[in-house]
């Protein structure tokens, strides 16, 4: 539950900030891009970084619960933006889905850790007055915080937006990259460090629920900002969002094997990421070997990686049945 509210909220801070501001300055492809970018990233790159590490352990609930979430937000995201635009009206559903999901699974964890916590309750005093003791001090904190995210939002839009006309490339492309990458940096600290620290579901639930709360929050809070909705690119639609679907599915049944991400899923996870950002790269610069690299991908990388995936699966559950019987 940590790693899905408070780390996830936090880490997903600069992702809200900087599309916030986007939006609200008429620049709906860079916070659109960021919100998909940044899903990508995060499962792709932070969990595959992650489990090359130490192999990462999954909670039932997270498969239970909150990939299915993941996916179902996505497809969401996709079935809102088919028409070209992504409105206040649908921005205000995001929000809304995103404030009853919190409620429940802080609901879900008071209820969990309830007897834990009368158990222990003299322990749970005195830490409390330790914690009201550093109140004036976090609150500090956060409020520099935010005023530095303010900046610095600012101050990385523009940078991009300079990038881009440097590079003669279209804005969507930094937003999915560099901006995406960029305010991705405290989802890769946390995880990666989680991870060291042995606190493996930490590292997994903080990339599920970062991915959550960019579609429910960030991109719903956009599109409230922004003055006419945030547009979506054609292009958008037919690439990266299916890739985004795509990813957030995969989860499921590398999760399901053993409730653990092993190190060679990692690898997996992280030569996909690398695979996606060549073929943006490609794409963009229109360069002549972009047909051979598809040809690559379609006819032999994507299905060895369903076969191998499907023969994983297949023997988990054979090893589950064999188990019950």
């Amino acid at each position: 539950v940590i790693g899905l509210t408070v780390v996830s909220f936090g880490t997903s801070s600069p992702e809200l900030a900087i599309s916030i501001f986007s939006a609200a300055t008429g620049k709906p492809d860079i916070a659109l891009g960021n919100v998909v970018g940044s899903n990508i990233f995060n499962v792709l790159f932070i969990l595959g970084a992650s489990a090359i590490i130490v192999p990462l352990l999954v909670s039932q609930q997270l498969v239970r619960l909150d990939v299915p979430l993941m996916i179902g937000v996505s497809l969401l995201m996709v079935i809102m933006g088919y028409d070209g635009n992504i409105g206040r009206i649908e921005g205000l559903l995001l929000v809304g889905i995103g404030l009853a999901y919190t409620i429940f699974i802080i609901k879900k964890s008071y209820q969990d850790n309830k007897a834990a916590n009368n158990e222990g309750s003299e322990q749970t005093s005195e830490s409390k007055s330790i914690e009201n003791g550093n109140l004036p001090v976090n609150l500090g904190f956060i409020i520099v915080g935010l005023i530095m995210l303010v900046f610095g939002s600012r101050f990385l839009v523009d940078s991009a937006i300079s990038i881009a006309g440097a590079m003669g490339v279209s804005q969507l492309i930094i937003g999915l990259t560099i901006i995406a990458a960029g305010t991705s940096l405290p989802e890769v600290a946390t995880s990666i460090m989680a991870s060291i620290r042995g606190e493996r579901d930490i590292a997994v639930g903080n990339v599920v629920g970062s991915n959550i709360f960019n579609i429910l929050f960030v991109l719903g809070l956009s599109s409230i900002v922004a003055p006419n909705g945030l547009s979506v690119a054609p292009s958008i639609m037919g690439f990266d969002l299916p890739v985004m679907i795509a990813v957030a599915i995969a989860c499921l049944p590398i999760f399901f094997t053993g409730n653990l991400i092993a190190r060679w899923e990692g690898f997996v996870f992280l030569g996909y990421y690398v695979a996606y950002t060549l073929y943006l790269i490609l794409d963009a610069s229109e360069h002549d070997s972009l047909p051979v690299f598809n040809n690559i991908m379609a006819l032999f990388v994507i299905p060895l990686t369903v076969l191998t995936i499907a023969i994983v699966v297949a023997r988990e559950i054979h090893r589950n049945h064999f188990r019950v019987n």
